[in-house]
């Protein structure tokens, strides 16, 4: 009976081994939990909740801002060709803080998101750019699902400008993902069974 106990004990520490040996290593290679100073002209907008900082030639920082999610516009390389209600706007609206912008400063997490994107707060002329979209109806509130990201005060502003603007009068944008996601999988479907006949 030991040496079968004994199996399971190897067998368990392998697999939490194994499991901790894949674990990607997402800390933050950059300066992080302090605001640093951007160049406003080196911002590119994305989307409403995406931008890349052009530090250099070979070093450009991909942004998904913390506390947001905005509606999507099209995006033929994930799948999906039309822009979700709202988010043309949603990305007009970044387009234009960001061009209007006096300063802009970045506030880092301490990690990186899954696909190795920079968390961070964006401050423009001092102010919490995603407060600013979420009081503008341009985004829904990601903090009471994603947690504070070690960032409670901005965080928190985030929430309180959301209870303050209330419902949104577009589809939530994980929704719209799901639902692209959906519709790709069932066109790629059809296009194999008509494919095979």
């Amino acid at each position: 009976m030991l040496p079968s106990r004994l199996l399971h004990v190897v067998v368990f520490v392998l697999m939490l081994a194994a499991t901790h040996a894949g674990a990607e290593d997402r800390t933050q290679s950059r300066p992080s939990l302090e605001r640093v100073p951007v160049d406003q002209a080196l911002v590119d907008v994305g989307d409403g909740d995406t931008v890349v900082i052009r530090w250099g030639d070979e070093d450009a920082e991909r942004v998904r801002i913390l506390g947001i999610d905005t509606p999507e516009v099209a995006h033929p390389s994930m799948g999906w060709y039309d822009d979700q209600p709202y988010g043309t706007e949603a990305t007009a609206f970044a387009e234009g803080v960001f061009a209007m912008a006096e300063s802009v400063e970045l506030l880092r997490a301490a990690e990186t998101d899954g696909y190795g994107r920079t968390l961070g707060y964006l401050f423009v002329n001092g102010r919490n750019f995603s407060v600013l979209i979420v009081a503008a109806g341009y985004a829904v509130e990601t903090v009471s699902h994603y947690g504070d990201n070690g960032l409670p005060d901005e965080s928190e502003a985030v929430l309180a400008a959301s209870r303050e603007v209330g419902p949104v009068p577009f589809e939530a944008p994980y929704l719209f993902r799901r639902r692209m996601r959906e519709l790709n999988d069932w066109r790629e479907q059809l296009e194999e069974s008509e494919d095979s006949h």
